[in-house]
């Protein structure tokens, strides 16, 4: 990293950053997890094929939990003992106590480590809209920008990024209490193809249609007008345990938008919630996004 001094960027494993851009911006990721059979496991240690297999034929479902707050500490601990400040950017405050957490951690590292700096940024996302501020923090930072620059950076890409997504069915939602906004499309959930996003830390409701690839093609043209109103900067896909629906997705945001789309899968902390099945993708543009509506 460059800059005259180091600055560490902490985020938490929603974000779905794949290990070259974690290695390449020397981000550091706690990992939530999950509960299941009686058995607690790590998400960034999980097969995800092999969890998605067991998640559909499941009749009960995993719950998940928000990382130690042992594993705030000994990360912010790391950082400042080397003399780095810190800057954590977080999935939404109103999906994880993750935020929260980070916020406790912090307080007693600092009690510890008199000076220490450190700032917290709620995304109000998850996935890569999460990742998307952790990497706009990461590339200020590069470039030298001090905590409270990084810090803005994140905040600026919130509005400035939307996540769009179908998932195959709203029960995983629904029975993980995750519904949030889109509660209104339960009764027709089997029969409609639901478009979600994230307003205000939450999932809500965009429309209904009644085939994925009509959603998916709703999808895109909304992709298509926020990106002339705004300007397109990035762009990802994501898979919920269907990488091959995935790959498809990536593959025509790609003829598209002229430009290579990364395909992200989700993992199981987001994925229990969600459901196998669910594509979609996350954007960043260079000016302000207007309301879903």
């Amino acid at each position: 990293m460059s800059g005259i001094m180091p600055l560490r960027i902490l985020t938490d494993s929603t974000a779905c950053l794949p290990p070259e851009l974690i290695e390449r911006h020397g981000i550091t990721v706690v990992s939530l997890s999950v509960s299941w059979n009686g058995q607690d496991r790590r998400e960034v240690e999980m097969d995800l094929p092999a969890f998605y297999r067991e998640l559909s034929a499941a009749r009960e479902l995993p719950t998940s939990s928000m990382p130690p707050l042992g594993e705030f500490e000994r990360a912010m601990t790391q950082a400042v003992e080397r003399g780095e400040p810190v800057l954590g950017v977080f999935i939404s405050s109103e999906m994880s106590g993750t935020y929260e957490g980070a916020l406790r951690a912090a307080e007693l590292v600092e009690a510890e480590h008199p000076g220490a700096e450190i700032a917290m940024v709620d995304s109000r996302s998850n996935c890569m809209q999460l990742g998307m501020a952790v990497l706009e923090a990461a590339r200020a930072a590069d470039k030298g920008a001090d905590l409270e620059q990084a810090a803005e950076a994140a905040r600026a890409a919130i509005p400035r990024s939307r996540f769009l997504f179908t998932p195959a069915t709203l029960d995983y939602l629904h029975k993980g209490g995750r519904i949030g906004g889109a509660s209104a499309l339960l009764g027709s959930a089997l029969r409609i193809r639901p478009i979600l996003s994230v307003r205000d830390g939450r999932t809500v409701s965009v429309t209904k249609v009644r085939t994925q690839s009509r959603a998916i093609g709703q999808m895109i043209d909304r992709l298509r007008r926020d990106a002339e109103q705004a300007g397109l900067e990035e762009l990802a896909a994501h898979h919920i345990g269907d990488e091959p629906a995935g790959r498809q997705l990536a593959a025509t945001l790609s003829r598209e938008f002229g430009r290579e789309v990364p395909l992200y899968p989700v993992g199981p902390v987001i994925g229990l919630h969600v459901g196998p099945g669910t594509v979609g993708f996350v954007y960043r543009t260079r000016g302000v996004l207007t309301d879903l509506g």
